[in-house]
C-alpha cells in the first residue's frame, strides 16, 4: 500500500479521513487502538503478556487522530478497535474496554473472546473459539449459544450509548441474555 513507516501510515489515515463530507463525523475502525491510552496491564491497549505491562497502542493511529483534530473541524466521536482481548492473559482479570478522552472522543475496544459460547450441562458456558469444529456443530444444532455483540447507538451524529450485549440463541428463539452498558449520555 506504499506505507514504509509510521509517519507515512499516519499520513495515509489522515488522507482517507479528509474526504469526509463537512456535515459528517469521522469514526475510526482499526485493528488495534492508538497509543497513549495507558500502559497498565489492564488498560485498554495495555500489554498483558509481559511483566510490568506497557502501551501496545499504535503510534500511527494516535498521530493521525491528533493531526486531524489539530488541522480539521471533523468531530471524532468514536474510535473502535480490538486486538487486545477483554480477558487478560494468565487469568489476570479483565481489561478496561472503554476510555473517554479529554476531548470527549470515546475509545472502544470490542475484542470479546470467545464471541460465541455453547451451553453445556447445568447452565455452564465453556470457552469456545470461533474456528473450532465443535462450535460449528453446536451452531447447527439445537444447543443454546450465547453470542457477544458490542452495540453502538448514535443519534444525529452524537454518541448515545455503547453496550456489551450477550444474545441467547436456541433454534429460532433469540433473546437478549445480558446487557452491560459501557457508556451512556442518557
Amino acid at each position: 500500500y506504499g506505507v514504509l513507516d509510521m509517519k507515512g501510515s499516519a499520513k495515509k489515515i489522515v488522507e482517507a479521513a479528509i474526504g469526509t463530507p463537512a456535515e459528517h463525523s469521522v469514526i475510526f475502525l482499526a485493528h488495534n487502538g492508538p497509543e497513549g491510552l495507558g500502559s497498565e496491564i489492564s488498560d485498554i491497549c495495555g500489554r498483558d503478556w509481559v511483566h510490568g505491562g506497557g502501551d501496545h497502542g499504535d503510534p500511527d493511529l494516535a498521530q493521525a487522530i491528533a493531526n486531524l483534530k489539530r488541522s480539521t473541524q471533523f468531530p471524532i466521536p468514536l474510535v473502535v478497535f480490538g486486538h487486545m482481548h477483554k480477558e487478560l492473559a494468565y487469568g489476570n482479570g479483565l481489561r478496561r474496554m472503554i476510555v473517554v478522552g479529554n476531548d470527549d472522543t470515546v475509545y472502544l475496544n470490542g475484542a470479546i473472546v470467545p464471541r460465541v459460547k455453547v451451553r453445556g450441562g447445568r447452565g455452564h458456558y465453556p470457552r469456545i473459539f470461533g474456528g473450532d469444529y465443535n462450535v460449528q456443530m453446536a451452531l447447527n444444532s439445537t444447543s443454546t449459544t450465547l453470542r457477544a455483540f458490542t452495540l453502538v447507538e448514535i443519534l444525529d451524529g452524537k454518541l448515545q450509548k455503547i453496550s456489551e450485549t450477550w444474545v441467547s440463541v436456541k433454534g429460532n428463539e433469540i433473546a437478549i441474555a445480558e446487557e452491560n452498558v459501557l457508556f451512556s449520555t442518557v
